[in-house]
């Protein structure tokens, strides 16, 4: 089992299948995984294997670190076509989240104008003030919203404090639209159990509140990387377009990622 721990609090450039040229923003120690989550998929692996002993990267720390790579590939002429907070974990549990968004938006505006600002999160802190606050000034505010049924939630992305799929699409609707969901559609089986969130039983009830909270956009894409869980599969093109197609439908935009 391989799984990725990321430098911090920069790494990259990387080529994002979704975003384009993206430069990473780590605002998690370097040494492990520090999430509100413990997904099967999770390319960073479970929570329990990579209890990091470094702290969080501190505000100035992040701020210095992003402008001296932003300077670097100025000279490269080699500018990201987004910012992306993502990495070793949740990156709004950072206790200066909003601090740091803002810092963020001022260097993207002095050095690359261009780029986008986003935010990958499992929308756990969406219901903290200063986390919305922070989410509404970015480009992409990317949400995860893998499905609508609780024991789904527990089996597969295993919340490790209280979470309540309700409250949270109740949080997502305040954004008014600015919010793009992103979805992880798979097949597989956990403790010889059937995890596939691939059937209508799953799709048409994420679909109607896909509807309810009107996104600007909807990614639906599947297994990349290697899983600390065996057993996990792709789902299909074919499976992905299908799903694309009933959002775009909708007339919600949505691209779907292989």
């Amino acid at each position: 089992m391989s799984t990725i721990i990321y430098p911090s609090p920069i790494f990259g450039p990387v080529h994002s299948r979704r975003l384009g040229l993206s430069l990473g923003i780590n605002l998690q120690p370097s040494d492990g995984k520090v999430c509100t989550f413990d997904c099967v998929y999770c390319e960073c692996g479970f929570n329990a294997d990579h209890r990091p002993r470094m702290q969080r990267p501190s505000r100035e720390e992040v701020y210095y670190a992003l402008e001296k790579q932003l300077i670097t590939m100025a000279s490269r002429n080699e500018l990201p076509d987004v910012l992306t907070f993502a990495g070793n974990g949740e990156p709004t549990t950072h206790p200066h989240f909003h601090e740091i968004i803002s810092d963020t938006i001022r260097l993207r505006d002095n050095y690359c104008p261009q780029a986008k600002v986003s935010v990958l999160s499992n929308a756990t802190m969406i219901t903290k003030d200063s986390v919305r606050e922070a989410l509404m000034k970015v480009d992409n505010n990317i949400l995860k919203l893998d499905t609508v049924n609780p024991d789904y939630i527990k089996k597969v992305d295993r919340p490790t404090g209280h979470y309540d799929v309700s409250q949270l699409i109740e949080a997502m609707k305040l954004f008014k639209g600015h919010i793009i969901i992103q979805t992880m559609f798979m097949k597989g089986h956990i403790n010889n159990e059937d995890i596939s969130n691939i059937s209508d039983s799953y799709v048409l009830p994420w679909l109607e509140t896909v509807k309810a909270i009107a996104p600007q956009e909807v990614m639906v894409y599947t297994i990349d990387r290697e899983t600390p869980s065996p057993h996990l599969a792709k789902a299909t093109r074919e499976e992905l377009d299908a799903i694309r197609d009933l959002v775009i439908a909708q007339g919600i935009p949505c691209i779907a990622s292989y």
